[in-house]
């Protein structure tokens, strides 16, 4: 099985990409880990806000694989605790999918992202920057990773 994270936004701060390839690194015996960032949508004054979250929405879906599992990141999601995500992670292994993690652009995903979604995950009620969402994501992935491999890396 293998993922991808498609993420809205170009050019991780550089504390953020060194902690991503890091964990990524961690990742890519148990959980191959591909980023594929797509350019934000237009912003600002004279711009209208809904039509740049729709152009996102139209270029995530399209960089989506046909037979893939979608999981939105998503403020109205599910939560998950470190353990259950570990369950999650051993379903999707048992189901025989790839993965899609998708971030949205500031405005969030649009409907159509939504809709395309098997899944919908919340990293709680925090408001993150999306750069750092991508960090917690993957150090998460790592972590559920090395739960089912019984590693001592999480201790609760």
């Amino acid at each position: 099985m293998r993922a991808r994270l498609i993420a809205i936004g170009e050019r991780m701060p550089a504390w953020v990409a060194e902690g991503f390839a890091e964990y990524r690194k961690r990742l890519s015996h148990d959980l191959p880990l591909e980023l594929i960032e797509l350019k934000p949508g237009l912003r600002g004054k004279g711009r209208d806000d809904a039509r740049a979250m729709l152009d996102e929405g139209a270029a995530i879906l399209a960089a989506l694989p046909r037979d893939i599992h979608v999981i939105a990141l998503d403020g109205r999601g599910k939560t998950w605790s470190s353990e259950e995500l570990a369950e999650q992670l051993a379903k999707w292994r048992m189901a025989g999918r790839d993965l899609a993690f998708l971030i949205g652009g500031p405005d969030g995903h649009a409907p159509e992202v939504l809709a395309r979604a098997d899944q919908k995950w919340s990293l709680g009620p925090l408001t993150l920057p999306h750069m750092l969402v991508r960090l917690v994501l993957v150090e998460q992935l790592y972590r559920a990773t090395t739960l089912l491999a019984g590693h001592p890396y999480h201790r609760a």
